[in-house]
């Protein structure tokens, strides 16, 4: 550092402090929130990290100085470690007339409330979802909208609760169902449902999960004025709810007698502790066969993916798309299998 003006050494400071913050964020997903709430709260931030990590990487070789190395040997160890945030190809497997396509959506109760100031906002969701096709629809926040029609799905099985206005979460299937369920969270109307449906010969369980929100508005303005020490002591106990909901969830999962998919909002990052425990050996259709950030969730600063699609080994995946339409504050994904 002896040969940096002083600018540059202050840049220099910022930046090992933001590569050791990244550094220490690579761990989190092996301790449980119940023991470090506090250090929990980080794996939201890591997406905003590394991102930053890359910018100081950038400035450092434009300059052409040696401390370039260190942003490019923690987001090297972050690559090998956690995997990258970003997909630079997807599968080359080509989706088939067979296949079994699933998509996954936060619906924030189509819109009820007026969030997005548009009209028909909930008919355009169902337009879309129409023209996409799938053959098991996942809905989160799903709410009996008096415009929805989703008949156009053989086989439904929903879970709602709420007294003024019904809300929850749904399956729909154009395959029969014949066993539903659900694994019920205590003290919030948060909860995970499934289906067993029956493809050809093969009997597969659907698991829609939905995790304890963490209630942050991605209205960055509103934001600042919320209080630093309220926000996250709410972030902290909400992360401890998720992990025991993931407990209940896990225990129930591994019950399953069928081979497996896994779909859901999880109000939590790639980089966290519940996403680790939930997907287990399972396989992150994203990372398979996705492109992009794959962002899935309408945070303005950087790109965040909260929502997830994850499959048995047995499960060949084919193709995944994160489609950017604003009808939600979440963005539908869609994967399709071939199974084995």
């Amino acid at each position: 550092m002896k040969n940096l003006k002083l600018i540059d050494k202050i840049i220099y400071v910022v930046n090992a402090l933001v590569a050791t913050m990244l550094l220490l964020s690579y761990f989190l997903p092996f301790f449980p929130p119940k023991t470090f709430a506090i250090l929990s709260v980080l794996s939201l931030g890591v997406p905003f990290l590394i991102l930053t990590n890359v910018i100081f990487f950038i400035y450092w070789l434009i300059k052409v100085k040696k401390q370039l190395i260190l942003s490019l040997i923690v987001l090297i160890i972050g690559y090998f470690t956690l995997g990258s945030l970003y997909k630079f190809s997807s599968s080359d497997v080509e989706p088939g007339a067979t296949d079994l396509s699933i998509m996954n959506y936060n619906v924030r109760l189509f819109n009820l409330y007026e969030w997005i100031p548009e009209k028909d906002v909930e008919t355009k969701m169902i337009d879309f979802i129409k023209a996409k096709s799938p053959d098991v629809l996942s809905l989160q926040e799903y709410h009996p909208h008096k415009n929805i029609d989703l008949s156009f799905f053989k086989y439904k099985f929903e879970k709602l609760s709420g007294k003024k206005v019904k809300y929850g979460q749904a399956i729909f299937s154009q395959y029969p169902i014949i066993n539903s369920g659900s694994v019920e969270f205590p003290e919030t109307s948060n909860n995970a449902i499934f289906v067993d449906i029956v493809k050809d010969q093969d009997t597969l369980r659907v698991y829609n999960v939905h995790l304890q929100s963490l209630r942050i508005d991605a209205n960055v303005e509103k934001l600042k004025h919320e209080d630093s020490d309220r926000l996250l002591q709410r972030v902290e106990q909400t992360f401890k709810m998720q992990q025991f909901q993931a407990e209940l969830f896990i225990k129930h999962k591994k019950a399953s007698p069928y081979k497996m998919i896994i779909c859901g909002d999880f109000n939590n990052t790639a980089f966290s502790y519940v996403y680790k425990e939930i997907k287990g050996n399972l396989k992150d259709a994203f990372k398979v066969a996705g492109n992009g950030f794959g962002r899935t969730y309408d945070f303005k600063f950087f790109p965040v993916r909260i929502d997830f699609i994850f499959a048995n080994k047995e499960f060949e995946i084919t193709d995944f798309k994160t489609f950017d339409n604003r009808y939600s504050d979440h963005y539908p994904i869609f994967a399709t299998f071939k199974l084995h």
